[in-house]
């Protein structure tokens, strides 16, 4: 067990390419705002053209294979980086309190912000949801929460890791594990085993926004007793985003008939 622990944290923490991360604004892939705003504009025009052209729906014999292998690729990602970037924080915080915390001169460097970069990038990939709900046909179930949530996400993300802001190892790891949750319901929703714990997954979603803003309360205290937390104003965005999520979210819940409709994606 021990050498397998020690293989893993290599592979997650201590390799090279992680341990030796750094953001570098304008070089690292995809860190520039333009390609954050040429990528949010290019969603919103694509997924606006293909609804409005009314694209005939793909058989679900094609596209149903195709969904499994995204949501299970997804899924793995998923998985990843929940280990990975719990392993760095443990291995990279000098206290509990960086965890929730960054100093005001915290370099974006090493494991951790290796794990929230990843984190940034699966946003682009989980775009693909919105293609293979359009290609099904199923406009119905590409409702606003949707689309809203997947296009600014982004945003959220890149703050995350370019500030850096406070508090992000914890978001990564609690999104992170709810996304493999949700991947792992829409994997056996299209291998044709729905399962009955749709409810389940976007019970888990408000959670983690309600810890999320709880955690906020002790960052925020920190931040005022202290000598100050990285990424506060960015923190102020974050907090809005959630806020108006957990709002659709909980208005998503109580609508019994969104657990009714077989695979209706949020």
């Amino acid at each position: 067990m021990k050498y397998l622990y020690s293989k893993l944290h290599y592979l997650l923490v201590d390799n090279p390419t992680i341990s030796q991360f750094q953001w570098r604004q304008g070089e690292t892939f995809a860190s520039s705002l333009g390609f954050l705003n040429i990528a949010f504009v290019s969603y919103l025009s694509l997924t606006f053209f293909l609804r409005r052209l009314s694209v005939p729906p793909i058989p679900s014999s094609i596209l149903k294979p195709i969904s499994a292998v995204h949501n299970i690729i997804l899924l793995l990602i998923s998985l990843t980086m929940v280990i990975g970037v719990t392993l760095s924080t443990i291995s990279q915080m000098p206290n509990f309190k960086w965890t929730v915390c960054f100093p005001i001169s915290q370099p974006t460097k090493g494991p951790v912000f290796f794990w929230a970069y990843i984190f940034y990038l699966s946003k682009f990939l989980e775009f693909i949801d919105t293609l293979l709900i359009i290609l099904a046909g199923s406009n119905r179930r590409l409702s606003f929460l949707h689309v809203y949530h997947h296009a600014v996400v982004i945003f959220m993300c890149y703050q995350w890791v370019s500030k850096p802001q406070s508090m992000f190892p914890i978001g990564v790891a609690t999104n992170a594990s709810v996304h493999v949750l949700m991947y792992c319901y829409y994997f056996a929703c299209a291998i044709g085993r729905q399962p009955k714990w749709k409810k389940a997954v976007t019970n888990c979603q408000i959670v983690q926004f309600v810890f999320g803003f709880l955690l906020s309360t002790v960052m925020i205290y920190y931040h005022f007793t202290g000598s100050g937390c990285s990424g506060i104003w960015q923190w102020c965005f974050n907090a809005v985003f959630n806020a108006t999520l957990l709002a659709m979210f909980v208005d998503f819940h109580s609508n019994k008939n969104n657990y009714v409709i077989k695979d209706k994606r949020t």
